[in-house]
């Protein structure tokens, strides 16, 4: 399906990823908000005009607004006396539930619930999953090796059971192929068992650069293994061990994040990788066709790339707040407020220039400019 006149149905597919993810990061502060004795506001879904909504018992408007892009969560006084110099001082009421007027880590823990919340989504859903369908289980034993490949010549052979890389113990081929194809040009240390020994090899993956299925320009690392034994089953697992599994996953994912942006900045990763709102439009529908697991699996990775880029320290994000507050707790006092509003102003502009850059990217990879070409 041609991208352009399939835009009505990957925005459809797109709005519903992304209200999931919003209300799951915005109930994070809510609930936090509530726990702390913050007064809530507003808790809403979208910007701009109400287009429905209601007031609970709390006093809380609870509404979803006409762009359904993002949400937020108003809490009573956010900002201290002193960032309203026209304003009656707050009584002492107020003030009690206002959120200016909590302590320094209350505030913190309000702010970090958010995106603590898109990763509690990511395991929650996939313990689920877990329990109920099971887990994706394809042994880590190896059964071909490519010739002049990256196994071949790191001497792999057939019959090696890979049990470790880089420290990490693996027990599924799907791990294997996660950490591979996550680590093009990075030495990795695996450890083999063999003949019922254990052996380490270094292996360096091949870097292949290809256009993945929707239209991007990815880059990934491939060592040659096959299996010959495709057993790939699903494997139910009791709650606990599900919750475990799901948790242990979450954080191998976001170990991977990090090193993927790490790799991006250090230059060994093309920035082309970096996908935008029209690429998340693009890949929420496509997983939508591919099954609803498909789908809910994508709203897993991506609430968990929603939450760790939320923790970044930039202004603006709920990282930056966290930035200011630890110099608050160093400085034993809150950084004025000239400081905190150049810092706000600095970074809108670097999420704009980061917004725009992205953009720009989905629009070369689905190559927009070609769709209006006369030639």
């Amino acid at each position: 399906m041609d991208f352009i006149t399939s835009i009505p149905h990957y925005a459809i597919w797109a709005i519903l990823v992304l209200s999931v993810l919003v209300f799951v990061h915005e109930m994070g502060h809510y609930l936090a908000a509530r726990y702390c004795g913050v007064r809530v506001e507003v808790f809403s879904i979208g910007f701009g005009p109400e287009i429905y909504g209601w007031t609970d018992r709390k006093g809380t408007r609870w509404k979803i607004s006409a762009v359904p892009v993002g949400g937020y969560v108003k809490m009573f006084g956010e900002r201290p006396d002193s960032g309203a110099p026209d304003a009656p001082p707050m009584s002492a009421a107020d003030r009690a539930v206002s959120f200016a007027g909590k302590t320094l880590g209350q505030r913190a823990l309000v702010v970090f619930a958010g995106p603590l919340a898109n990763l509690l989504y990511a395991i929650v859903v996939m313990a689920a999953l877990f329990s109920i369908l099971g887990q994706p289980y394809t042994p880590s034993d190896v059964g071909e090796v490519d010739p002049q490949s990256a196994a071949a010549h790191a001497g792999f052979k057939p019959g090696d059971v890979i049990v470790r890389i880089d420290g990490t113990a693996v027990d599924r081929f799907e791990q294997v192929q996660r950490i591979v194809q996550q680590s093009p040009g990075a030495s990795l240390r695996v450890t083999v068992l063999r003949d019922g020994a254990e052996t380490v090899l270094t292996a360096v993956p091949d870097t292949v650069e290809f256009k993945n299925r929707f239209g991007g320009q990815s880059r990934e690392g491939r060592l040659g293994l096959r299996r010959t034994n495709l057993d790939r089953k699903l494997v139910r697992h009791d709650p606990a061990t599900s919750l475990w599994l799901a948790t242990t996953e979450t954080y191998d994912m976001s170990g991977k994040i990090f090193e993927a942006v790490w790799q991006i900045v250090a230059g060994t990763r093309s920035v082309k990788e970096l996908g935008g709102p029209l690429r998340i439009m693009q890949m929420s529908g496509e997983t939508a066709k591919d099954g609803p697991i498909t789908w809910i699996m994508f709203t897993v990775i991506l609430s968990i790339n929603l939450g760790l880029f939320n923790l970044f320290p930039i202004p603006l994000l709920d990282g930056g707040h966290l930035m200011f507050y630890l110099a608050e707790w160093v400085r034993g006092r809150p950084l004025s407020e000239r400081i905190q509003e150049y810092g706000f102003r600095i970074g809108i502009a670097l999420i704009l220039c980061f917004a725009l850059f992205v953009t720009w990217n989905d629009l070369v990879s689905f190559d927009v400019a070609g769709l209006f070409s006369l030639s």
